[in-house]
């Protein structure tokens, strides 16, 4: 039996006559992505304060790619979302049928439909997923069919809003861009109102835009693997009674925090159903905590983790000695040094929350999907903590030199074929994708461990700045890359973790 209108009565016996009034709820949301992301998180939310009666409205989805949308139609628009994780230690299962989807329309094909929807006064919600790539400034048409690019669509779809609709007393557009940029609703907000003025709209519009339109930075954080594989797809299907082609795995864990006032609030009144979601004044704790926190700790140990012989982040942290060094580099050096203001009980409860993820039995995450692009996670997760902390203390961070040692040595190339970069570890190769990786092999090629050390840790154009005047850095990272050549990564961490603190030459 497939998932559909026609049989939620025999799906969900108990709950049929209140799906009979969600999926006839009206259309309040413009979608532009169907991505799973969008529908394990924004939806999620969405279709919860449905479910509790609170935001009674459903979503147009914009389709831009070619890709098929063929099982929203055959599924009416439901699919499942099955949670898998852990909370405070403990596993956690959570399935349910998510209703917020009222039809899926081509922009390719079906332009026109979604510009009629521009004058249901009813809509009030924006958002969006279309990929980072997505949000450029591009030549674009307004008077295309459609228009080239994400922007493009929006300016065309707010325009005629306007055009309709502007004279008249109506509820406010909140646009909120979930792509992973920062600031990204203030670059989404910049790039319309270039693409306006280029299209020649006149100044009235621009006003319309700037006192009804509202562009919110948000920040996004739930892993979605997707459609999981066929044996764990029948099993799933089996477990709840029916098959679902659009059927979306995701962790338990789940955050989207918006920027904005108290009439931001007001109109995504679905915020109250879930703890995961907040509107918040300023969200700059959240992406400071995620920043570091989370993608930060990941950094500090995918090499050094990876070196160690861990495949996955969650054997790293089950075993032994490595799971104590990944909770003490995250609550003993980077939780002191994120560069503003948090209470240390919003940290203890962030990074439980990361051991959680790292832990989830259901979800693997691989230390080398982290380590891709490493050098530039680096520069821009790592390096502000490292600053930060040598701005309030000249005391060597020494798991923060361990980890640095360790991705120095991940760099080291052994080979190099039809321009890719391969390094060894226990006799094995490993793939090194890494925009930096020539530079690296460079020092890596004629110095010796010290040497390199040096050269890495000076250079301006990797960092932004000459790492090596910072105390004692140098001299512990040349130290650890010594040991962890000698005696393996993981029995320096070993040591590390049960030796008193050492005093390095500057």
């Amino acid at each position: 039996m497939q998932l559909s209108k026609a049989n939620l009565s025999a799906i969900v016996l108990d709950q049929a006559s209140a799906y009979d009034g969600l999926v006839n709820l009206p259309e309040k949301v413009l979608q532009f992505g169907t991505g799973v992301l969008l529908r394990a998180l924004p939806d999620y939310f969405i279709d919860k304060a449905n479910k509790k009666g609170i935001f009674n409205g459903r979503i147009l989805v914009v389709k831009s790619t070619q890709s098929d949308s063929s099982a929203f139609d055959s599924q009416d628009g439901l699919f499942s979302i099955c949670a898998r994780g852990l909370q405070n230690g403990m596993p956690v299962e959570e399935n349910s049928i998510n209703a917020s989807i009222s039809r899926v329309v081509s922009a390719q094909t079906e332009w026109n439909e979604i510009l009629q929807a521009a004058v249901n006064p009813n809509l009030s919600v924006i958002i969006s997923n279309t990929t980072e790539v997505g949000i450029q400034l591009v030549e674009d048409s307004i008077q295309s069919n459609p228009p080239q690019s994400f922007p493009g669509k929006l300016l065309a779809f707010l325009f005629e809003r306007y055009r309709v609709l502007g004279n008249t007393p109506q509820q406010k557009i909140v646009v909120i861009p979930t792509e992973l940029l920062p600031d990204n609703g203030a670059v989404l907000k910049a790039i319309v109102l270039e693409l306006a003025h280029r299209n020649q709209i006149d100044f009235k519009f621009m006003e319309w835009l700037e006192e009804q339109v509202i562009f919110c930075n948000s920040l996004v954080d739930r892993i979605v693997p997707g459609k999981p594989s066929q044996p764990v797809l029948e099993e799933l299907q089996q477990k709840l009674g029916y098959t679902d082609e659009l059927l979306t795995v995701c962790e338990i864990f789940r955050l989207w925090v918006i920027e904005g006032n108290e009439e931001v609030k007001k109109i995504l009144s679905f915020n109250v159903a879930d703890a995961g979601m907040m509107v918040l004044p300023d969200i700059s704790i959240y992406k400071e905590l995620k920043l570091r926190l989370l993608n930060g700790t990941h950094t500090f140990n995918s090499a050094t983790a990876f070196l160690c012989g861990f495949e996955i982040t969650r054997d790293a942290v089950l075993h032994e000695v490595y799971g104590k060094f990944i909770r003490k580099i995250m609550m003993e050096e980077i939780a002191p040094a994120i560069p503003i203001p948090i209470s240390d009980n919003l940290k203890k409860e962030f990074a439980a929350s990361v051991i959680d993820r790292f832990l989830n039995p259901f979800i693997s995450h691989h230390w080398q999907s982290v380590n891709v692009q490493i050098t530039s996670k680096m520069k821009t997760r790592n390096i502000p903590l490292l600053l930060h902390h040598y701005a309030n203390s000249e005391q060597v961070p020494e798991l923060m030199a361990t980890s640095f040692a360790a991705y120095l040595l991940y760099m080291k190339v052994e080979r190099i074929q039809d321009n890719q970069y391969w390094g060894i570890v226990d006799g094995k190769e490993y793939l090194i994708k890494d925009d930096c990786a020539s530079t690296l092999h460079s020092y890596w090629k004629l110095n010796n461990a010290a040497s390199v050390a040096q050269q890495v840790l000076s250079d301006i154009n990797l960092w932004g700045t000459d790492l090596t005047q910072l105390p004692g850095w140098l001299a512990a990272v040349q130290m650890q890359l010594e040991n962890c050549i000698q005696y393996g990564v993981l029995h320096v961490v070993q040591m590390l973790l049960t030796q008193k603190s050492v005093v390095y030459d500057s």
